[in-house]
C-alpha cells in the first residue's frame, strides 16, 4: 500500500499501539486524523504527527460518526480507517457486567459503528481499506481474562465477515493480532499477564512498523509476533489438545 498521501483515520491513538502507529504513518507520509478518549494524550500525538484530533468515544455512534464526517471533511477521503481503540478487563464472569457491556462496546461495537459509518464512502470510491487491531487473544485466549478474550474473538470474527463480504466492492481488511505489547494494558494485566506476556513483549514501534509494512499486503493476519501463527493452527489442528496444554499452563502460572 502506497502510504505516502494517503488519508488514514486511527481510533486510541493517544496511547500505546496508536501512538506508535501514528507516529510510524506519519513518518511516511500519510495524512492523518485520529481520535481518542484522552485529550491531552490525543493532542501530544497529532502535536508530533501533523494530524487533525478529534476527541470522542468511539462506544458512542455519534461520536464515531463525527469522527468519519471530521476526515471527509478534511481531506474529501478516508483511504484507512484504522479501528485500533481498545480495553482489556480481566476476571471471569463475576466480572461486574458494566464492565462485560465496556469492553463489548469498544472491542467490537465500536469496530461495527466505524464500518458503517465508512463503508457508503468505500462502496462509492470502490476501495478502501479497514484495519482492525484485535490481539492474539482473538486467535487463541487470554487466561484470566474472559472479556477481553470473548470480545477479541468477536472483533476478529467481525473482520473476517468485512473482509469476504465487501473483497468484491474493491475494501480490503486485516487483523492486526500481536501478543504481548509494551503498554500501559500490559502493564495492566495482573501476575497471570505478565507472566505470559512480557517475556515475549515487543515495543509498540516495533508493532507500528510490522503493521505499515504489511498494510495491504493481501494476507488477512498481521502478525508481529510470527509464532502466532503455528499456535493458531495447533488450535485448529487439535482444539481438545490445544486446551489440554492451556489448562497445564494455567496451573503452573496460577501455582508458581
Amino acid at each position: 500500500m502506497e502510504l505516502a498521501g494517503s488519508v488514514v483515520v486511527i481510533t486510541g491513538a493517544g496511547n500505546g499501539i496508536g501512538a506508535a502507529l501514528s507516529r510510524e504513518l506519519a513518518r511516511r507520509g500519510a495524512k492523518l486524523v485520529l481520535n481518542d478518549v484522552d485529550e491531552a494524550a490525543l493532542a501530544g500525538v497529532a502535536e508530533q504527527t501533523g494530524a487533525v484530533a478529534v476527541a470522542g468515544d468511539v462506544a458512542q455512534d455519534g461520536d464515531v460518526r463525527a469522527l468519519v464526517d471530521a476526515a471527509l471533511e478534511k481531506h474529501g477521503r478516508i483511504d484507512v480507517f484504522c479501528a485500533n481503540a481498545g480495553v482489556a478487563r480481566h476476571g471471569g464472569p463475576e466480572v461486574d457486567e458494566e464492565l462485560w457491556v465496556q469492553s463489548w462496546e469498544i472491542n467490537v461495537m465500536a469496530h461495527v459503528r466505524a464500518a458503517r459509518a465508512v463503508l457508503p464512502h468505500w462502496i462509492e470510491r470502490g476501495r478502501g481499506h479497514f484495519l482492525a487491531t484485535v490481539s492474539a487473544a482473538g486467535l487463541l485466549t487470554s487466561l484470566g481474562a474472559a472479556p477481553y478474550s470473548v470480545t477479541k474473538h468477536a472483533a476478529l470474527a467481525f473482520a473476517e465477515w468485512l473482509a469476504i463480504t465487501y473483497a468484491d466492492r474493491g475494501i480490503s481488511v486485516q487483523a492486526l493480532c500481536p501478543q504481548g505489547v509494551r503498554t500501559r494494558m500490559l502493564d495492566n494485566t495482573g501476575e497471570t499477564g505478565k507472566k505470559l506476556l512480557e517475556p515475549g513483549a515487543l515495543d509498540p514501534d516495533t508493532v507500528a512498523e510490522v503493521t505499515a509494512e504489511s498494510l495491504g499486503n493481501g494476507k488477512f493476519l498481521i502478525l508481529p509476533h510470527p509464532e502466532v501463527a503455528e499456535y493458531y493452527a495447533r488450535r485448529a489442528a487439535d482444539p481438545d489438545r490445544w486446551q489440554d496444554g492451556m489448562r497445564r499452563l494455567q496451573h503452573k502460572i496460577t501455582s508458581s
